[in-house]
């Protein structure tokens, strides 16, 4: 794929966006204006929100999915796909399934959202539940094996990341001369490919990262030099909770992320409230992160500048929703 070091060129880009179609929505950017952002993030800051919330599924997991079902042969397609995931990446995979003629079986903990439990039925796909998390990457393995169904990975390899990438290509021709766009992290996959657009048309343009304290997987990659893996998870942030980075996703993100920040549960579910209050949108943690980072560690650096904050995506129920928001606000 395009360069020689692995990461997609704008032409990779273009031609992936145009591949997707009207597969995706082409998700929409708002300036965010107002007494409430301007307290948040000093009242010279230009706040642009990439709505990827409003992505098919809820999410931007969708464009990945989709390009790693549509590459699919034809036999391959006869067996079909499995995913394994807390919710959001599920749902994505059932969904792209779906809109490509296979079938999807995916494996997630008995823990996961019943909402998005529920979304990926709804998407038609056969839903595993297991025990843990660790069970769950061992059944997938297994339906791997068995049944020769396609695993399609979370946030890591080429096609993921070029999925991405689409969010970045499609914001910098949103929005112009872009001082800074933070990205919430959770494997890596999103802002690799954001970051790899961004950088490529928009160069001056800073890119960040933000990571729950909790699950700061990539920042340690970052001081590592190499991905490295959690012995512990402890977030509210289920969809940033990855235990680990992987080798193409870390590698295209340390080339064009400029840097990598952590922020408290708190600081998010303060940051959804803020989002419902102001902005009427109802965000999962991750959907907040961004907009956390913008009122804490890059406050002051951003003060003055035009920063666009991806908004993720959402799928939480009601009442986690409100339990979490509430707490935020007290």
């Amino acid at each position: 794929m395009g360069h020689a070091s692995g990461y997609p060129t704008i032409d990779d880009i273009r031609a992936a966006r145009e591949r997707l179609g009207e597969r995706v929505r082409e998700t929409p950017t708002w300036h965010w204006r107002g007494a409430a952002i301007d307290r948040a993030a000093g009242s010279d800051t230009q706040v642009f929100l990439k709505l990827e919330l409003f992505q098919y599924t809820g999410t931007f997991k969708a464009r990945g999915a989709l390009l790693n079902a549509m590459a699919l042969s034809a036999a391959a397609k006869q067996r079909g796909v499995t995913a394994v995931s807390a919710g959001n990446h599920a749902i994505a995979v059932a969904f792209a399934a779906r809109g490509v003629g296979t079938t999807a079986k995916v494996v997630m903990p008995k823990t996961a959202n019943p909402a998005r439990v529920a979304l990926c039925r709804s998407y038609g796909a056969e839903v595993v539940l297991t025990e843990d998390v660790f069970a769950a990457f061992a059944e997938v393995k297994r339906i791997e094996a068995d049944e020769g169904r396609t695993f399609i990975h979370p946030f890591e390899g080429e096609l993921t990341v070029l999925g991405t990438t689409t969010v970045g290509y499609e914001l910098c021709n949103q929005i112009e001369n872009l001082d800074a766009v933070v990205v919430p992290v959770g494997g890596g996959g999103l802002i690799a490919g954001i970051a790899c657009a961004v950088k490529q048309m928009q160069p001056r343009c800073k890119v960040f990262g933000v990571e729950p304290e909790g699950a700061d997987s990539m920042s340690r990659s970052f001081a590592a030099g190499a991905p490295q893996k959690l012995e512990r998870v402890d977030t509210i942030a289920d969809s940033l909770a990855a235990p680990y980075a992987l080798p193409y996703s870390f590698g295209v993100a340390r080339q064009f992320v400029d840097e990598m920040v952590t922020i408290p549960d708190a600081a998010m579910q303060r940051a959804m409230a803020l989002l419902f209050s102001d902005m009427k949108l109802a965000v999962e943690p991750a959907g907040a992160a961004a907009t956390a980072a913008l009122r804490g560690p890059l406050r002051e650096r951003l003060d003055g500048k035009r920063v666009a904050l991806v908004v993720c995506g959402t799928n939480i129920d009601l009442a986690t929703f409100a339990r979490l928001a509430n707490t935020g606000q007290a």
